[in-house]
């Protein structure tokens, strides 16, 4: 959120059919319950070449390392509702892993964001650092656990803003991979807007950050690997078809 830190992600299991179901004999006097054939499997998921709403334009720029990926889907170009899907590759392809309702900037998405422009900026950014106000909930990223991560006011809703910051994942616009998700650098300048988290949501919209569920701010971070290179795929859902589907 580019905002004053003190002022202010479907995995379905399988269904399993009983099987290996023995006879038994019936006591004296009840006639036997007839037997009940084994169920069908129901698979999970079907693994998919790419996650659907990422058009050739955008699935072209994952990259072949990454196998772990955030699709965070805009309702139009100036909403502030989205969905966040966590997606996992496999070696038949790309499967749902968790699925959270989501909050956006105030006004929507750009693919040219500036600072204070109360949008969210569209694209495909790495995620590498993570942070928060409360101790580390088991991620594997760099976690900076600081009282820098302290907030309080509201939102434009009226909404308290304490806690949003209990946890965050720093997505890597305009920053520097590998520094605390505080840390001030901003690479392409001060004029393209930085500090874009994903954090948790206080139940409205944001000056440019991702929130999502504080129970899927957790499973996200106890579920991102480094070694997995993972990243975010982020925008309104036409500029993420940008080219049609992906074939």
């Amino acid at each position: 959120m580019t905002i004053s830190r003190r002022s202010l992600l479907l995995s379905a299991p399988a269904a399993l059919g009983l099987v290996g179901l023995a006879s038994m004999r019936p006591a004296s006097g009840y006639e036997p319950l007839p037997m009940v054939a084994p169920g069908p499997m129901v698979p999970g998921p079907a693994p998919v070449p790419v996650p659907p709403g990422i058009g050739p334009r955008w699935a072209a720029e994952i990259p072949v390392e990454t196998t772990q990926l955030l699709l965070v889907v805009g309702e139009h170009q100036d909403s502030d509702r989205c969905t966040g899907a966590l997606w996992s590759r496999t070696a038949r392809g790309w499967r749902p892993q968790g699925v959270w309702p989501a909050h956006n900037g105030l006004r929507g998405w750009t693919t040219g964001h500036r600072e204070d422009d109360l949008r969210s900026p569209v694209g495909l950014y790495t995620l590498t650092d993570a942070g928060g106000l409360l101790p580390n909930p088991g991620t594997r990223l760099p976690y900076d656990h600081s009282d820098g991560f302290e907030i309080d006011g509201t939102g434009f809703g009226g909404e308290p803003l304490a806690g949003t910051f209990d946890h965050v994942v720093a997505i890597d616009y305009n920053r520097v991979p590998g520094t605390s998700p505080q840390d001030p650098g901003r690479p392409r300048g001060d004029e393209f807007g930085g500090g874009i988290w994903l954090h948790i949501d206080h139940g409205g919209a944001t000056h440019g950050c991702v929130t999502l569920p504080r129970e899927g701010i957790v499973a996200l971070l106890c579920a991102l690997d480094p070694t997995a290179r993972p990243v975010v795929v982020m925008g309104d859902a036409m500029a993420l078809a940008l080219g049609g589907p992906a074939s």
